[in-house]
């Protein structure tokens, strides 16, 4: 099933309400059971699971909210992009990470989504990871 280019942008914009809604469970249920998922400078996550468990720890070492979102979708509906600004604290040390301190920091992103039977089936976050360790050290 295809996505109208409409409706692709209302369910990555509803990806990012429920996750500035602490919403877990509805954006779990955007996307699909088989979800790739590639990490800023990380790895690749394969399935919900492995989402369930990145979201897990990021809810434990990070208070994060979007804001400027901005959201383009190719004329298929299958292919999607966002940029935003990510304004977060850093809540607990993050493995390999400066300390955390309950650091503030506002951090230009963006995402690049593929969409399947109208759940999000890729998704892959980039930012500028010396930009945060800059900010958070301070």
């Amino acid at each position: 099933m295809t996505l109208a280019f409409e409706d692709a942008e209302r369910l990555i914009r509803a990806y990012y309400a429920a996750f500035d809604a602490g919403d877990r469970s509805a954006m779990l249920a955007m996307v699909a059971d088989d979800l790739v998922h590639d990490v800023n400078q990380g790895g690749r996550r394969k399935g919900k699971p492995a989402f369930i468990a990145f979201l897990a720890q990021m809810d434990a070492a990070y208070a994060e909210r979007i804001e400027d979102l901005v959201v383009m979708v190719d004329a298929t509906g299958q292919r999607a992009a966002a940029e935003f600004l990510v304004v977060g604290r850093y809540l607990r040390t993050d493995p390999g990470l400066p300390e955390a301190r309950g650091q503030g920091y506002r951090l230009p992103a963006g995402a690049f989504f593929t969409i399947r039977d109208g759940l999000i089936a890729r998704v892959a976050t980039h930012y500028n990871l010396p930009d945060w360790i800059r900010q958070v050290s301070v």
